[in-house]
């Protein structure tokens, strides 16, 4: 093997990780190795994650650089991260709990992850803070695609037996199979509640709990919208629940700010078709506002951010960026428009570092459930609008240089094992 074996990392529920190092280049690499059981095969969860990891090529998800196989074993070569980030806030936070710019940071880049997912139709499934991992460049990247599914036209009925309890959708917990994207986003929802706080937002014992849980927060739905879930999702039984009125966030999460709680109230709707996309998610108001300065000031180290637009050469950049400009998000009647953020396009894609090839776009929308709130039109008298969002994303970007900047100069941490597969289901 072209790889040297350091040190054992971690032993998940079907596959042992180590860190090791290439003979060839010398970089340090995480090595994903599992065994394979002569009358079973390959793990259907290996040959999943292999498939879509090949496609999902950006900054913000793990790498995977290779792909050893033998008759007795599968060994996956992952880019190595030095922690999750369920270790960084238990490091570096107040009691679990991370500052401001951090948390603004890493759920810009959570959510630039997801919607690269979501824009190549892929369903991660399994978001939780041990499977997103911190390098010391201070990014974060969405890691453990062993429960991820590709999904398209028309909809497939899925598992309900997916994403940890704890980050767990109610539409899930109620039985939908057909769920889409929104159950990631509801994901980044609690993430984003646990990174402010310190503690999981909702913990519950098992779905029945965790559903009561959800309850006693974001208050109980009315009949009709239960009604509704269940048309949406005929597989779903609908049952008598114990009437609890909403909770504000606000009293929930004293420290954060008023964007941030509206943010948070677009990523936890318990109707999944009112779920903010991970998308239009990237255009709030929340990351685009200020903060205050870090270490760094406006000058973060390069890779300390988000790429930004069109910051690695590309050969469609310029026809792509014509494309954008005839493009703006409208918000659809009814919708409170400063959910929405700054009339927009649409975040710029994700370029990837050099030698990853053309961004996927994924295609035009095909009629994908949940896939965002926004309808896309063309127009020849939208450059001012196109300007105006150019300048909110670019804003965007520069305020997560300062969160990145400081949470790079906080990793100062020792080594930790990535987790790439161990965390609990």
């Amino acid at each position: 093997m072209n790889y040297i074996q350091l040190e054992k990392l971690g032993e998940g529920t079907y596959a042992t990780v180590y860190k090791g190092r290439s003979r060839t280049t010398n970089e340090i690499v995480a090595l994903k190795e599992i065994h394979l059981d002569a009358e079973e095969g390959t793990p259907s969860t290996a040959i999943r994650e292999i498939s879509l990891m090949k496609e999902l090529k950006h900054v913000n998800i793990v790498r995977l650089h290779d792909v050893i196989h033998t008759e007795t074993k599968l060994v996956l070569i992952f880019e190595y991260c030095e922690q999750d980030l369920k270790k960084y806030m238990d490091q570096h936070g107040d009691r679990g709990a991370l500052d401001p710019n951090t948390v603004r940071s890493f759920m810009y880049q959570l959510l630039k992850g997801t919607s690269f997912c979501h824009e190549n139709r892929v369903l991660h499934r399994d978001l939780k803070p041990q499977n997103l991992l911190i390098n010391k460049k201070g990014e974060l990247k969405l890691g453990d695609f062993g429960l991820a599914r590709a999904f398209g036209v028309p909809v497939n009925t899925f598992s309900n037996e997916v994403v940890t309890l704890w980050y767990r959708a109610p539409d899930v917990l109620l039985g939908s199979r057909t769920y889409s994207t929104s159950i990631d986003v509801w994901s980044c929802g609690c993430i984003f509640a646990e990174m402010i706080s310190g503690v999981p937002l909702f913990r519950g014992r098992d779905n029945q709990d965790q559903l009561l849980h959800i309850m006693r927060i974001i208050g109980t739905p009315d009949d009709r919208a239960l009604r509704k879930l269940a048309q949406d999702s005929p597989e779903i039984t609908i049952k008598q629940y114990p009437r609890y009125p909403k909770i504000s966030f606000q009293q929930v999460l004293p420290k954060a700010s008023p964007q941030a709680i509206d943010l948070l109230e677009n990523l936890l709707q318990f109707d999944p078709s009112k779920r903010i996309s991970a998308t239009d998610a990237l255009l709030h108001p929340y990351f685009t506002g200020t903060v205050s300065a870090t270490p760094y000031g406006m000058n973060a180290p390069p890779g300390s951010m988000p790429p930004p637009a069109y910051n690695y050469p590309h050969p469609h950049a310029h026809h792509h960026q014509q494309q954008q400009q005839q493009a703006y998000v409208h918000a659809p009647p009814g919708m409170v428009q400063q959910h929405m953020g700054p009339p927009s396009m649409g975040p710029p894609p994700s370029m990837g570092p050099p030698g990853m090839g053309p961004p996927s776009m994924g295609p035009p929308s095909m009629g994908q459930p949940n896939m965002g709130q926004s309808n896309m039109y063309s127009t020849h008298q939208d450059a001012a609008r196109y300007s105006q969002a150019a300048q909110a994303m670019a804003q965007a970007q520069a305020v997560h240089a300062q969160g990145l900047a400081q949470a790079q100069a906080q990793a100062g941490y020792g080594s930790y094992a990535p987790q790439y597969g161990q965390g609990g289901r």
